[in-house]
């Protein structure tokens, strides 16, 4: 996920006490499936996430979140899934079937002016039950000088977010780099086709599920062993 640096009038003032994380996975080792190899089979590792931040937000945040609200109507409460303020940066958690429509509204409205995309971010929590595919989206405002992300989560078995290309033009090949290497669906899309992986290129690299090594590797005329046949390190 993309970092965002804080702004002049960014939430310095927000409160301290937020929510606590939420653990939704612990990871051991380099390699789940086939054994470690690389050494740091004793590494543990706790993935967390931040859970939905209360009011208020502090500085520019809660004026974002309001028009926002106030755009969306009666939709609000169904679009904005979560809210979460967290490392002073705001996260807007919407529900993928209002993501136009949000898109729309931070772009177009005179107290956002969101004007610019930059791009979209894969990331995949195989843990986060029914939500484990995760479109990450950091948008800038040259007019407020300002940042923000919008983040919208799918399941593996449902993976379809609506495109925003449309409102966004430069989303175009993020989009389909996404797709390419974590198998989110951009419906909508142009011309939505493998971007860096073959055309006839079997699954999504970079999902944690992918397989990990098996094919060995050829560097400058030596042969460099996959890497569950490489030796173990105890």
């Amino acid at each position: 996920m993309t970092d965002v640096t804080p702004q002049a009038d960014a939430a310095l003032s927000a409160p301290a006490d937020r929510e606590p994380l939420t653990l939704i996975n612990v990871r051991q080792g380099m390699f789940a499936a086939r054994g470690d190899t690389s050494g740091y089979d004793g590494l543990v590792r706790h993935i967390q996430m931040p859970g939905a931040t209360e009011r208020p937000y502090g500085g520019w945040f809660d004026e974002v979140v309001d028009v926002l609200e106030e755009l969306l109507g009666e939709d609000a409460a169904a679009a904005l899934e979560q809210v979460t303020v967290y490392n002073e940066e705001l996260t807007l958690y919407v529900a993928r079937d209002f993501l136009p429509q949000v898109a729309r509204h931070l772009r177009d409205d005179q107290d956002l002016r969101f004007e610019m995309c930059l791009g979209v971010n894969g990331v995949h929590y195989p843990a986060d039950t029914g939500r484990e595919l995760h479109a990450v989206y950091p948008m800038q405002s040259i007019t407020h000088n300002r940042r923000l992300r919008v983040e919208v989560a799918v399941s593996e078995a449902d993976p379809h977010i609506p495109s925003i290309v449309d409102t966004y033009p430069m989303n175009n090949w993020h989009e389909r780099e996404t797709w390419d290497f974590f198998g989110i669906i951009f419906d909508g899309h142009p011309s939505l086709a493998r971007i860096a992986m073959p055309d006839d290129w079997v699954g999504h690299p970079q999902r944690k599920d992918y397989p990990l090594g098996g094919i060995p590797i050829e560097y400058k005329g030596a042969e460099v062993a996959a890497p569950e046949h490489r030796r173990q390190y105890r």
